[in-house]
């Protein structure tokens, strides 16, 4: 934890209770990442059938229930202050909901000083269709993805990761998951849905895998059938869970302890770009790498440049022939470019064609690495 208050924090546990008051027993600034799920207020009005007339099996349970959108409101602030003071300074909240309360939400955490990161858009692939054709099928959910403060800086972003297991393409905020069915669902002993809106595991796992490490703290205060708990266990984070229902504690305590954690080599990080440490050009040459003199060029060849001992590269082609700088400015100006990842744009000549000067820097980071050890 770093911070002394791990000792003091009851991990991975389900405290039974009201959110607002077990949230006040835990110290502050002591969490990771909260993903909330709250009552939507979904209003419905009456019983919700289908064509034939069947009874659909809606959310209707009293703690969805508000007596008016200023009730709503209240109760949405008074959780949203009692998270804040639980989220370290680097931490972050997740909240989803639909457009009953997700826009209330939302304008709640900024008049709070939350700082808005992201809204994602989860798109569903079976959604509950539209029974009385009168509106459009409510196929998505909303989350926000919310700062603790609003010029934070350090928070927890897998970046890379992220993009790595998505192609090599930046994942984008809208996400395509089925709904909560088959063998996940958890049943009564009556074959009935255990709690009206489980969410799916694949929908936990990115949002954890993407906003935060193994063994941070995630708390989720409206735990229902155990869904974060679950997937934190399983990716060997930390978790806390609050919830009021007995029978939910229930369910969600037997389905947490059927979870076997990942091994940890599963979950180790490849450190991200910001993280790794700094290697100048210079170095290269220094370790014999790139050898002074050597001619480096783009992807297509249509620039030249050559390295000289001092770490700079002399341009050999034009635009900017004769002009020395480093490989950034050298690389911008041979493009007619205000910027450029030198890094990336320069090539070096092996035995299996051009490669980026980059990997021959991955390669010295991993000698770096290797001599630590």
């Amino acid at each position: 934890m770093g911070d002394g208050t791990a000792d003091s924090l009851p991990l991975n546990t389900i405290r039974h209770g009201d959110c607002i008051a077990e949230l006040a027993k835990l110290p502050p600034r002591s969490v990771d990442l909260v993903f909330a799920d709250p009552p939507y207020n979904l209003q419905l009005q009456g019983e919700l059938k289908r064509p034939d007339d069947s009874l659909v099996d809606a959310v209707d349970d009293a703690w969805d229930k508000f007596e008016s959108f200023q009730a709503y409101d209240d109760f949405t602030r008074a959780w949203l202050l009692a998270v804040r003071r639980v989220l370290k300074p680097t931490g972050t909240l997740w909240v989803i909901g639909s457009y009953h309360n997700i826009f209330r939400v939302g304008a709640m955490l900024q008049d709070l000083d939350f700082w808005i990161l992201n809204d994602i858009v989860w798109r569903k692939t079976n959604p509950m269709p539209n029974f009385r054709g009168r509106r459009f099928t409510n196929a998505h959910e909303t989350l926000i993805w919310a700062a603790r403060e609003p010029d934070a800086r350090n928070y927890v972003f897998n970046y890379e990761a992220l993009k790595s297991g998505n192609d090599d393409v930046q994942m984008r905020s809208d996400w395509l998951f089925p709904i909560c069915s088959g063998h996940e669902r958890l049943k009564d002993a009556e074959g009935r849905k255990a709690h009206p809106t489980q969410k799916p595991e694949a929908l936990l796992a990115r949002i954890l895998l993407a906003a935060s490490r193994p063994g941070d703290v995630v708390l989720d205060p409206f735990l229902g059938s155990g869904t974060t708990a679950a997937v934190a266990r399983r990716l060997r984070r930390n978790f806390i869970g609050i919830e009021r229902d007995a029978s939910y504690v229930a369910a969600a305590t037997a389905r947490i302890a059927a979870v076997e954690p990942l091994p940890e080599d599963a979950l180790t990080l490849a450190p991200s770009a910001r993280e790794a440490p700094r290697v100048p050009f210079a170095a290269l040459i220094e370790r014999g790498l790139i050898a002074p003199g050597a001619l480096l060029t783009d992807a297509r060849q249509r620039f030249r440049a050559l390295v000289r001992a001092d770490g700079t590269v002399s341009l050999e082609s034009a635009p900017g022939l004769g002009t020395v700088g480093s490989i950034h400015r050298a690389g911008a100006l041979a493009q007619g470019a205000e910027a450029c990842n030198g890094w990336t744009f320069w090539h070096v000549p092996t035995r299996d064609g051009l490669v980026p000067i980059d990997s021959l820097r991955a390669a010295f980071r991993t000698e770096m690495a290797q001599a630590a050890e």
